[in-house]
């Protein structure tokens, strides 16, 4: 480090640094290669990036998939053995784990899930205003066990929970699919979620944060729920966060939870000083809108926080793993986002399970599970390029990017400095790398991804 950290120190001082490459023939997948070395290194005229760590932005939660209820459903279904040795490698910090640092479940049933439920169903024509039917006892089938046993892995881990719709009885349309959240029942639902935070701790689950609704626009899911701006910004305002304040409750309240078509939505919210005291940032998808949306909602409100709550990386005839490096991890990290998550951890050969009538047919996961047997898919590479050089704490430090060969650059807690490129084109690229007036020449060959670090 010495040698990236003093500029005037010995010509003769070397840093060596670690590379890992995930290339698009799948010749290496995430392999590490012989080390480089940082010293005196000509440019020879290649891009050149900077890496300037005095310059930092903002920190990092982590990164990660949801933990969706079939995701959950196919790992414990594996024998316990095997099970063991997938989380143990999906959230270890061992030689050969991948670490993953954050995850987003289900507040009750998602698209995902293989039926729907809430956690306060009732017999239709009926109401729990007092919530006395309350029970998390679907999740206790399978997301509560693996989670226990991610924790008992990686303590640390950061979870944030997300509903695809209230309970039905709550509901305008009484349909768990569209519809909306009645006026009468937001001081109920409000409640819901205090209980749901509470129900988890007694769990031992620590929930960091929720979302307030799942995409508020969206109601052609099962389930599904529309919540739009005003009605997103008084339930947070008169109900969400007094009761969250009242239970002393410190999970963070995220906004929006959608695409990067519609910024206005959460600066509308933020814009309110009522509803802005009690919400720590606004969450975003990428299914629709440039990722500079969330640059938009944080110069408008530079205190509040972004995070990336949902995108999909599937790999259906190519594995060219450097577009969603690109598109979602490097352009959510340099738009602000604390967090990138992946949309989702788990599903069976067949894209299983979802739900009829509104579930996802085509959502890979990050891995398929097909019984005990595992394999990894392009976003687990594309995730586990950031989760296991990454850590939480690490900032985001100033480097220089050019347009088909893409970075972003971190400084770990331990000090380290991490850098991940990709390159974008059609032909392999030379580059440099400079750091404090050291540099290391490089070289990646189309649709591939390094991760750098010294």
């Amino acid at each position: 480090m010495l040698a990236c950290m003093l500029p005037g120190y010995s010509i003769f001082s070397q840093t060596s640094v670690n590379w890992w490459l995930t290339s698009a023939d799948k010749s290496a997948l995430l392999t590490k290669q012989v080390p480089l070395t940082l010293g005196e290194t000509a440019n020879n005229g290649t891009p050149n990036i900077i890496v300037t760590s005095d310059h930092k932005y903002q920190s990092v939660d982590g990164f990660g998939f949801a933990l969706t209820g079939g995701s959950a459903q196919h790992m414990i279904r594996m024998s316990a053995d095997e099970r063991k040795k997938l989380i143990q490698e999906l959230f270890g910090k061992g030689i050969n784990d991948i670490g993953i640092s954050y995850l987003r479940v289900t507040i009750g049933a998602s698209d995902l899930n293989d039926h729907v439920f809430s956690y306060d169903d009732v017999p239709a024509g009926q109401t729990d205003v007092n919530l006395e039917h309350f029970t998390l006892k679907e999740d206790e089938k399978d997301v509560i066990p693996v989670l226990k046993e991610i924790l008992a892995v990686n303590p640390d881990i950061k979870i944030l929970g997300s509903p695809w719709s209230g309970p039905v009885w709550m509901k305008s349309n009484n349909n768990i699919q569209g519809g909306r959240l009645k006026d009468e029942y937001y001081p109920v639902y409000a409640k819901y979620f205090v209980k749901y935070i509470k129900a988890m701790q007694q769990q031992g689950i620590a929930i960091d944060a929720i979302t307030v609704q799942n995409e508020p626009f969206n109601d052609g899911n099962t389930p599904s729920m529309q919540f739009l701006a005003k009605e997103e910004a008084n339930f947070i305002k008169k109900h969400l966060g007094p009761a969250f304040k009242a239970a002393g409750i410190k999970t963070k309240i995220i906004l929006y939870d959608h695409n990067c078509d519609a910024p206005e939505y959460p600066i509308s919210i933020l814009t309110d000083p009522e509803a802005r005291q009690y919400i720590d940032g606004s969450g975003f998808h990428l299914y629709a809108g440039p990722i500079t949306a969330l640059s938009k909602v944080h110069d408008a409100f530079p205190d509040k926080n972004l995070y990336f709550t949902e995108m999909m990386a599937v790999s259906r005839n190519d594995f060219n793993v450097a577009n969603p490096v690109n598109r979602i991890l490097i352009g959510a990290m340099r738009n602000w986002s604390r967090n990138v998550i992946l949309w989702n951890l788990a599903a069976d050969p067949n894209n299983d399970p979802h739900t009829d009538n509104g579930g996802c047919t085509m959502c890979q996961g990050a891995i398929t599970i097909d019984g005990d047997k595992v394999s990894r898919n392009l976003a687990y590479y594309t995730i586990a390029h950031a989760t296991a050089f990454v850590p939480s704490g690490s900032v985001r430090v100033e480097s220089s990017i050019f347009e088909d060969l893409t970075d972003v650059a971190f400084e770990t807690p331990e000090g380290k400095t991490v850098l991940i490129v990709a390159n974008r084109t059609g032909d392999e690229k030379q580059f440099t790398v400079s750091c404090k007036g050291k540099s290391f020449a490089a070289s990646l060959k189309q649709g591939s991804v390094a991760t750098y670090v010294w």
